[in-house]
């Protein structure tokens, strides 16, 4: 990685610090883009060049993780279930991020509640490529007739439920994200999409 886009991801990440401890605060409506610049200590100009919308620093973290998804998934071991192989890879990611910055992230998330239903966990491009990586791992199984979209689909939206069940969970400290991923993923793991014995 450049120097250049080592610095460019670090004036990111300060804006989005300093975005969430605001929206935190004073809560997400309130906040302005020139308070957020203030607060990262940038001109809003230099905001304006890294940063489209306050509602992209509330749902990046979430839409980030589309390409780590699909690396990991690409990383799994080649005879593991499509439907294993898949769950682990969003879980993975879900533990990447520190605890201290998940919760500043559900503080500031839970000043903008109507933002909650534009959650989604992955990008149209990285949910057609997660498509072809799990569509490759079932043809290598003669057993199975299960379509890989239907279980990309139906992964990524028990992962979004994990997500919205623990972003409006603030109030109960034991539900921790990985927790609210796994219990989801769980839900849909299945015989259905394992090789027959």
């Amino acid at each position: 990685m450049s120097l250049r886009e080592r610095q460019r991801r670090q004036i990111r990440a300060d804006i989005q610090r300093a975005a969430f401890e605001l929206f935190a605060h004073k809560g997400f409506d309130e906040v302005t883009t020139e308070q957020i610049a203030a607060a990262a200590g940038i001109s809003p100009s230099t905001y304006f060049r890294h940063v489209r919308s306050k509602e992209d620093l509330l749902l990046d973290p979430v839409r980030e993780g589309g390409a780590g998804i699909t690396t990991l998934l690409e990383e799994r071991p080649a005879g593991e279930s499509a439907d294993i192989a898949l769950a682990q890879s969003i879980l993975t990611r879900s533990t990447t991020l520190a605890a201290a910055e998940l919760e500043q992230w559900r503080a500031a998330f839970r000043t903008a509640p109507h933002r909650l239903d534009r959650v989604a966990l992955i990008t149209p491009e990285h949910r057609t490529r997660l498509v072809e990586l799990v569509g490759e791992r079932m043809a290598l199984d003669p057993h199975t007739d299960s379509h890989p979209g239907l279980l990309v689909h139906l992964m990524l939206a028990a992962a979004e439920f994990g997500y919205l069940q623990w972003l409006r969970s603030a109030d109960h400290p034991g539900a921790s994200l990985p927790v609210c991923v796994e219990g989801a993923l769980n839900a849909v793991i299945g015989e259905r999409w394992h090789t027959a014995p």
